[in-house]
């Protein structure tokens, strides 16, 4: 059982770090008239800071067009039939324990697919994706950087990201190997590399496009695509607690209702 409560101290924390570089509309920007009311940091760049309700994607084979939340507009265009290695394979059929129900870290894919919503922080160097879910926040490093050398996996992988025109594109490496795609549990390895590609549709809308690449369980890269639509003014993230031992996930397996979803 996952239990909800209003204001959440560690998503805060997270802000602070954010605060002191408000981002400014840049003047003098052309733009279609669908984008014309597309904020942008003082360098000129789209500013995708708010709070956004996304697809509530289970299974990342199908389609859907329900937000986690309330607020219409969302969509998600599923890959369809995947293809495993004999290792994804084995590992797919294999009997499935879900590692959140020991209140682990859902992983970077995961927790942007839940039913929760999350909040971009941005500024021109860096953009912060705080996740409701787990309350957890991902950094993405807009310098310039590269990937360090020596990586230490983790959850959430490292990720850098760069412009192509009024797109952003994520790349992500570095996964532990310990989580799933998603709810329904497609396998991942500690070879999954993640790319994912950002630009607004309108003022109230992002296109979100993201490939999974993980040459140990799957033969050829996974596609989905999705449309996040701004949540109300005044919405923000709520608390989340995890409990423990929650049963239906200790059994491996998700009850038919929550497959349909």
């Amino acid at each position: 059982m996952k239990i909800r409560l209003c204001g959440s101290n560690i998503i805060a924390v997270a802000i602070v770090a954010f605060v002191c570089s408000a981002p400014i509309s840049a003047a003098g920007q052309s733009a279609s008239p669908k984008t014309q009311d597309m904020p942008r940091l003082s360098n000129g760049k789209p500013d995708f800071s708010g709070v956004w309700d996304h697809p509530r994607v289970v299974d990342i084979t199908r389609d859907g067009k329900t937000c986690g939340g309330s607020t219409p507009g969302c969509s998600q265009k599923g890959a369809g039939e995947l293809s495993f290695t004999p290792e994804g394979a084995k590992r797919w059929q294999g009997s499935h324990i879900d590692y959140t129900a020991y209140c682990l870290p859902w992983g970077y894919s995961r927790a942007g697919q839940v039913e929760y919503p999350l909040e971009i922080v941005q500024k021109p160097d860096r953009l912060a994706f705080l996740f409701e879910s787990n309350n957890i926040f991902h950094v993405v490093f807009t310098d310039g950087r590269d990937h360090p050398k020596n990586l230490e996996p983790n959850w959430l992988g490292h990720s850098v990201g760069k412009w192509e025109g009024d797109t952003l594109v994520i790349d992500t490496i570095g996964f532990n190997g310990k989580t799933y795609i998603d709810t329904s549990e497609h396998p991942a390895s500690d070879a999954l590399h993640v790319i994912e590609r950002i630009s607004y549709i309108d003022g109230q809308h992002l296109s979100y496009e993201v490939t999974w690449e993980d040459p140990k369980i799957y033969t050829k890269p996974i596609k989905n695509t999705r449309v996040y639509a701004r949540m109300k003014p005044g919405d923000e993230l709520m608390e989340y607690w995890c409990m423990e031992n929650n049963r239906t996930l200790l059994d491996g397996h998700l009850p038919p209702l929550h497959l349909e979803q």
